[in-house]
């Protein structure tokens, strides 16, 4: 069992006793005391309180801001440090902890009962649809891209991918949300600004219409 997975098998802290954890699968991204930013991968959350998968780990005690896709910012401390990530706490008054309670539930339903990712947008097929992607293990793979919308994108060629998967393509983030037969479907974070996904349209070929934007990840 990864050292992640034990901490989430095994919560000790007050904030434990006091909030409801669930599990989610939800991107973002964070920002660390010295102002650099990353994406991330939230696994486990309470209203006071989640577990982040991250390729970049801050130290204990640093104070982190998150910016997560149906739920926005989030502020607090590590208080837990692994080799995947960390767990921090969500510092934040009543009222927001009882709205975040409320999104955390909602997270959690739509979890369960298996709903599909936004692809409410017009999708487009690309005119120059070769490009590449970068895997959770950096590796940087050859793909095509068979149509995109402002919110998500089928891919083919891309093998070895598993839903959950947090992958790069050109500068955008996306996570995959669906395995195809010869490739995948994924979700961009709502954590990063339009402009990137209109940007990534463009390399491709793809005329997007910004009619819904995505929320932005403040400077």
């Amino acid at each position: 069992m990864s050292a992640l997975a034990k901490v989430l098998s095994a919560p000790s802290s007050e904030e434990n006793r006091r909030f409801q954890r669930v599990r989610v699968d939800v991107l973002g991204r964070f920002m660390l005391s010295d102002r650099r930013e990353f994406p991330c991968q939230v696994v486990d959350m309470s209203p006071g309180g989640a577990a982040i998968v991250a390729p970049v780990v801050g130290k204990l005690g640093e104070r982190v801001i998150a910016y997560l896709d149906h739920v926005g910012r989030i502020e607090g401390m590590i208080v837990r440090v692994q080799d995947t990530g960390f767990s921090m706490t969500i510092e934040a008054s009543l009222r927001k902890r009882d709205k975040l309670a409320d999104q955390l539930t909602w997270l959690a339903n739509r979890q369960i009962l298996g709903l599909p990712e936004d692809r409410r947008h017009e999708r487009v097929i690309p005119r120059n649809p070769f490009t590449t992607i970068t895997t959770p293990t950096g590796e940087k793979v050859p793909v095509r891209i068979l149509d995109i919308s402002l919110s998500g994108a089928a891919i083919g060629g891309a093998d070895g991918l598993k839903a959950g998967d947090i992958v790069q393509i050109s500068r955008t983030m996306a996570r995959v949300v669906r395995v195809l037969e010869k490739g995948v479907a994924v979700e961009f974070s709502r954590q990063q600004p339009i402009e990137t996904i209109l940007a990534l349209a463009q390399e491709l070929g793809a005329d997007l219409k910004a009619d819904a934007e995505p929320v932005p990840f403040p400077n």
